[in-house]
């Protein structure tokens, strides 16, 4: 028998989203707040060399500035204010969320509630004010060095290159937040969702160009479309799918009365890690190369250079460091968000339990040993969907931006909107059939 909520779900149709204007204005207000990031990334720093710039990333754009370019929406090939883009505030959270396991106070203010969350919040502002200075200002003494890329090199360059770069970053962080808590989705993953799919379409067009130029045959190009909505439909699926623990709750009497005990489900995600592995893994193996291409190659060494090539996209030990990398950080991104031990406590505290697992320690354990499982298929998937891609890029050529971090990102993204849009209508929904019982309950009564 299906639930209120499910049957509320099915009945959703266009007439319950015409006359949700609170939904509406959050759309608008979304779609507003996106536009205004992407004219962002097209205004250029101030004594720059828009020209020599270009030149200067065309050679680098293989490495991890092509990443960094992926997620601020090409403002980095541009070199425009939001060419930081939201990266260093999720480095920032990241930072924050492996100290607070270690550090006994920050995880204290963990389990306060929401005013410990707004102090951590504000502890993840702060790491990204210097995180964004540090980087600002690599990138301004950077650009100095180049040959011809600054206009005027100097400290005033490198203060106003500081102050815009890092205005950007702030800027695009409190219209993240804007749009969380008055549109519709997370803001921040929002924004680097936006800056992706602004590239799908030149990525769809440049394979659709090696199509018709006979670098790739018909055949291929149906094969990687065919590909890429497997791949699509993994994601949704494994991104959707979870572990479900019955927790059962104690029989209760009131008064003279005794009530059945509650059953619940704690919901295990197959992928808890998400997407971050993914960028983890992708961010490091590309430094080498990113360093090799700034530094003079007559320099390095042999052994250098030996590993920078074997490091390049669609080598083989490229594929398995990748690979290895992100099973790990899926393994240890799931254990920093989440604590077997904790959960397990909080059961105990509200008297619920696991059939035939003793409340306390022995439910930890079995928490962790479900969750350990879960989360080998989770990283196999993660590695399958990641590595797929890049075979793919590296025998056929086709670009960057459809390589598995962004489909992974895409996808994931695309899923947390739809729900929070189906939440709302379901919200107004149920508003409107409240009032309509009330209205009956009233002429009833006259």
């Amino acid at each position: 028998m299906a639930s209120a909520a499910e049957q509320l779900a099915s009945n959703l149709n266009f007439a319950t989203f015409a006359k949700a204007e609170d939904l509406k204005r959050r759309l608008w207000f979304t779609l507003g707040a996106l536009l205004v990031y992407r004219l962002g990334t097209y205004i250029p720093l101030p004594g720059l060399n828009p020209e020599a710039f270009a030149q200067a990333f065309a050679g680098q754009s293989g490495g991890i500035l092509g990443l960094f370019n992926m997620f601020s929406g090409g403002a980095v090939e541009r070199m425009a204010i939001f060419a930081l883009g939201i990266m260093p505030y999720i480095s920032a959270s990241i930072i924050v969320q492996l100290m607070t396991s270690v550090v006994p106070s920050l995880e204290q203010l963990k389990k306060e509630g929401e005013q410990g969350r707004k102090v951590i919040n504000q502890y993840t502002r702060y790491g990204t004010v210097l995180l964004g200075t540090l980087q600002a200002y690599g990138i301004a003494v950077g650009l100095e060095s180049g040959n011809g890329l600054v206009v005027d090199a100097g400290w005033f360059f490198r203060i106003s290159t500081v102050i815009s770069l890092l205005g950007g970053t702030m800027f695009l962080m409190w219209l993240g937040e804007q749009i969380t808590s008055r549109g519709i989705g997370n803001g921040i993953s929002l924004i680097i969702f936006a800056g992706i799919v602004a590239h799908l379409p030149t990525a769809l067009a440049g394979t659709l160009e090696l199509g018709r130029t006979g670098a790739l045959s018909t055949p291929l190009i149906l094969a990687i479309i065919v590909m890429v909505v497997a791949v699509i439909a993994l994601i949704v699926f494994v991104e959707r799918a979870q572990r479900r623990l019955l927790i059962q709750y104690p029989k209760r009497q009131v008064g003279n009365k005794m009530f059945q005990g509650d059953t619940s489900h704690l919901p295990l995600k197959l992928n808890t890690a998400g997407v971050i592995p993914a960028i983890f893994a992708s961010s490091l193996l590309l430094l080498p190369a990113t360093l090799a291409g700034f530094a003079n190659s007559a320099v390095l060494p042999g052994w250098a250079t030996t590993i920078v090539a074997a490091l390049g996209h669609g080598k083989p030990l490229y594929m398995v460091l990748y690979g290895g990398m992100i099973a790990f950080f899926a393994f240890f991104y799931t254990a920093i968000v989440f604590n077997p031990k904790d959960t397990a406590d909080n059961l105990k505290k509200h008297g619920g339990f696991i059939l035939g697992i003793r409340p306390g320690e022995r439910t930890a354990e079995y928490i962790d040993y479900v969750l350990t499982r879960i989360t080998v298929l989770g990283a196999i998937y993660l590695m399958f969907v990641c590595i797929l891609p890049e075979v793919m890029i590296a025998q056929t050529g086709v670009p960057f931006y459809l390589g598995g971090t962004s489909l992974l990102i895409v996808v994931s993204v695309t899923l947390d909107t739809v729900a929070q849009v189906q939440g709302h209508l379901i919200a107004q929904q149920y508003e409107g059939l409240i009032k309509k019982s009330k209205l009956r309950g009233g002429k009833r009564g006259r």
